[in-house]
Formats: structure tokens, sequence, C-alpha cells
């Protein structure tokens, strides 16, 4: 009775409910994942910083500025030749480096490296937001299917409290036998408040995740993932060493700082720089008065500076080795990771096949268990251990079917490519 007015109490609120199907709930949620949007941002301020690389090579930087003087008593004016109490000038800066020592190209190989890093890890913020609302998204389904064991395993324990009962007024088996059915249901009851919880937790959090307050239902997914994926494990090594975003990342990282490093070299050449200003001089905006030219050439040739240069050296140094080691490193642990992702789903195959295989055989073990013990050809116990068994195997074979999907998300997160999209 109890089992059957949760269901009822539980069933309008779970229709009431909005439900999003995964690749919605993808979507929403790499939208609105903090660093997702950081990643998004740091694509966009590399972007700029490439094109400022660029300009700076073939284009000079250009100022304009005014000045607009009042005084309390007339002054000569240059621009107009005589005096008044209004003095505006207008100028225009021109600068342009032209001999650097390498400087600027250190700089533009240096953008470009830091743009390839920032697309990397903003892949990489969208593969992991995808597994994290991927995890949630399972949880609410898991946990309904769960609920639905608890509530099964309720009504078979319900159902033998009838029997045992029955046959405990006729006579043929001792009290104890209702008794020990009871307190299985009792169990089967508490199981079933547990799992309501969990799925009460589960589509909040869900909710959380896609932005939308309170608790969010997962619509049903209409297909299993195939369990084969459809490359080997070689392929799967040598897909992620090459588009992988950790990797990419690394050696975005590795050149970035290889490329500052040229760029602190370049303070033992010499730098030539050429400007230009034209001012105009008045006593009014635009002013049309006398104007003036001049063009300069600067050399300088770096000498000393108490060690600085050799300071920023010796630290980019150490952060070109640093990052070279770290993209090494991973790289050399390339293939234990992806072996590890790409077993994790293999096994998670074999596992789920294993539990579809152990809820038959547990289900034929109830059947009998049950049919001997209304026979009187078995003890409570036995019919009690028969249906444990099949609860935890049903249980099992949830998990075992939900864990195909996310060993498959954690292995598209490591070589960075999706073998099976969502379903809407």
């Amino acid at each position: 009775m109890l089992a059957l007015l949760l269901a009822l109490a539980a069933a309008p609120v779970a229709d009431s409910l909005p439900t999003v199907t995964l690749r919605d709930a993808i979507a929403r949620a790499t939208r609105l994942d903090p660093n997702y949007i950081r990643a998004a941002g740091s694509v966009g301020s590399a972007a700029w910083a490439r094109r400022s690389a660029l300009t700076t090579l073939v284009l000079p930087s250009i100022n304009l500025s005014t000045d607009y003087s009042g005084f309390s008593t007339e002054i000569f004016n240059v621009g107009i030749g005589q005096r008044a109490r209004t003095i505006v000038t207008a100028r225009a800066d021109a600068r342009y480096e032209v001999f650097t020592g390498g400087r600027r190209l250190a700089d533009i190989r240096r953008a470009n490296a830091e743009l390839e890093t920032a697309r990397a890890t903003e892949v990489q913020a969208i593969f992991l937001a995808a597994l994290g609302t991927e995890a949630d998204y399972y949880a609410v389904l898991g946990s309904r299917e769960l609920v639905e064991v608890a509530r099964e395993r309720l009504r078979r324990a319900e159902e033998q409290l009838v029997v045992a009962r029955a046959r405990v007024v006729s006579g043929a088996v001792v009290q104890t036998d209702s008794l020990q059915v009871l307190l299985e249901v009792n169990r089967a009851r508490v199981a079933l408040l547990r799992e309501d919880a969990r799925l009460e937790v589960a589509r909040l959090q869900l909710g959380r995740r896609v932005g939308i307050g309170g608790p969010v239902d997962a619509a049903r997914l209409d297909t299993l993932i195939p369990p084969d994926l459809p490359i080997t494990l070689p392929q799967a090594v040598a897909l992620a060493l090459e588009q992988g975003p950790e990797y990419r990342i690394a050696r975005g990282n590795e050149t970035a700082a290889a490329a500052t490093l040229r760029s602190r070299t370049a303070g033992y050449s010499p730098q030539a720089t050429v400007t230009g200003n034209l001012s105009k001089f008045g006593d009014a905006f635009f002013p049309s008065g006398i104007g003036r030219s001049s063009f300069t050439l600067s050399v300088q040739i770096p000498l000393w500076d108490n060690f600085q240069r050799e300071l920023n050296v010796s630290r980019a140094k150490v952060a070109r080795d640093l990052a070279r080691a770290t993209r090494e490193d991973l790289e050399r642990a390339a293939e234990a990771d992806v072996t590890e992702a790409y077993r994790a789903h293999s096994t998670a195959v074999e596992s789920a096949r294993y539990a579809a295989q152990g809820v038959g055989v547990a289900l034929e073990n109830f059947r009998v268990q049950q049919a001997r013990y209304r026979a009187g050809a078995s003890t409570i116990l036995d019919l009690l251990e028969a249906q444990s068994q099949l609860t935890e195997a049903q249980a099992e074979l949830v998990q075992a079917r939900y864990a195909i999907r996310l060993a498959l998300a954690g292995l598209e997160v490591v070589v960075g490519r999706r073998f099976h999209e969502p379903e809407n």
C-alpha cells in the first residue's frame, strides 16, 4: 500500500517536470559552463593578439591628438603670427619599427601558438562540459530505472507476503516465514524511498547544469550506443596525439615559450625606429595656421641594463624547457592514457553483456525458487535470497548500461572527437 501511494504521489510530479533531451542539455550546459566561457573569451583575445602582431609587421602605429589652451591675457600664437588668448595645436604622429632583431617575427609565432592553444582549450572545455552533463543526465535516467527496480522488488515482496501468510494460516509453514517476508517488505520500502531521494537530487543537479531552477527530467534515450568503437586502439592513440586537446595545448605552450625566448634574445640586437610628425597651429579647432613636419630615424644599441636582459632570457629558457618537458611527458603517457579510456569502454560493454546474462539467470532462479517454495520444496530464506540476487542483477545491469556511455564520453575527451552524436 505504501508503494502504491508513493507511485501515485510521484507520477503527477514527474509528468509536470520540464524535460530536456541529451543534445539540448549539452548545448545549454556548455553555454553556461564558466570554463567554456573563459576558454571562448581567450580565443577572441588570442585572435586579436595575432592581428596586432601581424599588422605591427607591416603598418606603423598612428596617433592623432589636439590641445586647446586658453589664457587670461593674450600671448603670441605662432600659428597665426599674432597675439591671441587661445592656442590650438593638432598633431599626427606615426611610428614604425624598422629593425627589431627578429622580435616581431617571434611575436607573430607566439601569437599563432597562443591562438592554437586557446582553440584547443576551447575544444577541451566543450568536451569536459559534455562529460559532466552526460554524467548528470545518465544519473537521472539511471536513478529512474533503479526506482523501477526498487518498486518491482517491493511488488514481489508484497506478493510473497500474501503467499507466506496463506501458508501460515494453512499450517504448511511456521509463522516466522511471514515475518521474514514482512522484514523484506520493509527493506524494499526503505530502498524505494532511498532511490526516490536519489532521483530527486539527480533531477535538481540536472536542472542546475542546464540553467533551469528546480528539478529537470531527462528524456529517454531511443537507442543504445553501438558497443563497438569505429577505430582501433592504435588509431585512437594516433588520433589523440594529433588532435587531442590536451596534447594540442602542450604543443602550443611549447611553441609559445620558444617564441618568447627568441623575443627575449632580440634585446641584444640594435633597434631601429622611424617616426614622423605633422603639427598644425592656430587659434581654433582644425587649425589652419602654420604647420611643421618632422622625420626621425632612431637607432638604439643596448649595451648594459644591469643584467635585466640576461634575467629575462634565463626565465624564458626555463619556461621553454618546462613546456618541452611537459609536452614530451604527455606524449610518452599518451598510449597509457588512451588505452585506459579505450579499455574502460570495452570493459563496460562486456560488463553490460554479462550483467544482462546475470539478469536472465537470476530471473530464472527466482522463478524456480518461487515455484519450489509454493510446492513446499524450499525454504523462505532460499526464496528471499533468490529475490535479492534478482534485484542486485537488475541494478547492476542499469549501472552497466550507462557506464558504457560515460566511458565513451571519457574517451572522447582524450582524443578530441565525437564518435556518436547525442540523441535528440
